[in-house]
């Protein structure tokens, strides 16, 4: 049997494909959890239980309470100086390179355990640009991923972009050749890829000539949560809030606590030190019980729970035009059976994430002018990456590319399936 299957390490999701067996063309998707093809990339440490926990059973079991270490978006650790740190975890030293091992080595057993057989070889999706305008570490991103595939039991590891793959599950659907922009909206990253598909082309194992541009940017759901939170959430722990000298509440905790990886770094003795003595020195009534909140939040560990919850909020206003959002672990501890309720506006929302979608739209201009092709010549939109459904987004798009119809996939796997499909037409 193929010992070969396509890996989509995501920063939200992850998904593997593999051919399945006698059925020439085709991918499919192996389940990972409780019969679902996708397993959420999130690692919990679980202190009272002394247990590591994956995916849906991780965000159970933090949710529930349990004392311990949620790890989420460890894709974007990928190219950054933080590859090489360490935190602690159960009293122990974690390196993060460790951690991004534990997690894809758990996901390669969990998929071979679906099909059944080992995989040897490994077709590893990538964004376009794990880093923007740095190739030395868009480059030490991908050689960082093959060496902890490597380390984790596979033999031979081969890449391919992220939306290339998306384009080969679509194109084994259509009957004639058509000029597509993949859009391709994932946790961290949105890539966009000009390709030319069609079914005598599919055939084909180098694809190069039939990419005419591609192009990306390092923002994608993770950033519209995070600053949905530092517009809408973070000014209820005190964000923006004057100081008695005149100066405003430092940003910096704010911006860690928006930011899925680095929302550790808020739980130091430091920061609880600093935070204590801004508390002792406010005078103002109202801040002094946003900051009680913020003290609260960072002493219960409940930083990922708000992330979460911006999450939540983001999915909802794709959806509606305004939600009441209940944040029950936002008390005070004279107000502790009271919970916090924020009532949110689509409006509010676009507003905090415009100047992202600004720079997707750019993404995707550059992408047409590198390629000298004109947007009219488009035939087709194709959408994929779980935050692809946010509003506002896919009109932003749809006007540049007017005539283009569009074409929605699998969101959470098409990546998984056209690597799987990749993954047969290299190694078999």
């Amino acid at each position: 049997m193929l010992q070969a299957c396509g890996v989509d390490f995501g920063t939200s999701n992850s998904t593997v494909g593999w051919h399945r067996a006698g059925v020439a063309g085709q991918a499919t998707l192996l389940s990972l959890e409780d019969g679902k093809v996708t397993l959420p990339s999130v690692v919990f440490f679980n202190h009272d239980e002394d247990e590591v926990s994956y995916g849906r059973s991780a965000l159970t079991a933090y949710l529930a309470g349990y004392e311990g270490r949620l790890m989420r978006s460890m894709k974007s650790l990928l190219g950054t100086s933080l590859i090489d740190g360490q935190t602690e975890v159960q009293g122990r030293t974690l390196a993060f390179r460790d951690l991004l091992a534990q997690y894809i080595g758990e996901l390669k057993y969990r998929a071979e355990q679906s099909a059944q057989q080992t995989f040897t070889r490994a077709v590893f999706g990538r964004p376009v640009h794990f880093i923007d305008d740095d190739t030395a570490a868009d480059e030490l991103a991908q050689k960082t991923l093959e060496d902890i595939a490597i380390a984790v039991g596979f033999k031979e590891v081969q890449f391919q972009y992220e939306p290339i793959a998306a384009a080969i599950d679509y194109e084994s659907r259509i009957e004639r050749e058509e000029l597509v922009l993949v859009a391709d909206i994932g946790g961290g990253t949105s890539d966009f890829s000009l390709v030319r598909l069609s079914p005598e082309r599919s055939k084909h194992t180098d694809r190069q000539s039939d990419i005419l541009g591609n192009g990306g940017v390092h923002i994608g759901g993770t950033d519209f949560d995070k600053y949905l939170s530092l517009t809408q959430v973070m000014p209820l722990l005190g964000l923006g809030g004057t100081l008695t000298n005149g100066t405003e509440m430092p940003s910096a905790y704010y911006f860690n606590l928006a930011t899925w990886h680095t929302i550790n770094l808020a739980y130091t003795q430091k920061v609880a030190r600093e935070l204590k003595d801004v508390y002792r020195d406010v005078n103002n009534q109202d801040l002094r019980m946003r900051l009680e909140r913020l003290l609260n939040l960072v002493e219960h560990r409940d930083g990922h729970w708000l992330a979460l919850k911006s999450e939540e909020a983001k999915i909802m206003l794709s959806e509606r035009d305004s939600i009441s959002l209940a944040l029950e672990r936002l008390h005070t501890k004279s107000t502790d059976s009271l919970a916090c309720v924020l009532h949110l506006k689509q409006q509010g929302f676009q507003l905090a994430i415009s100047h992202l979608m600004d720079q997707i739209e750019s993404s995707i201009n550059k992408v047409f002018s590198s390629a000298g092709v004109n947007a009219k010549d488009v035939d087709t939109v194709f959408f994929t990456g779980g935050s692809s459904g946010v509003r506002g987004l896919r009109q932003r798009i749809a006007a540049i590319v007017p005539e283009a119809k569009q074409v929605e996939g699998d969101l959470f796997g098409s990546i998984g399936a056209g690597l799987g499909l990749d993954a047969y037409r290299r190694f078999f």
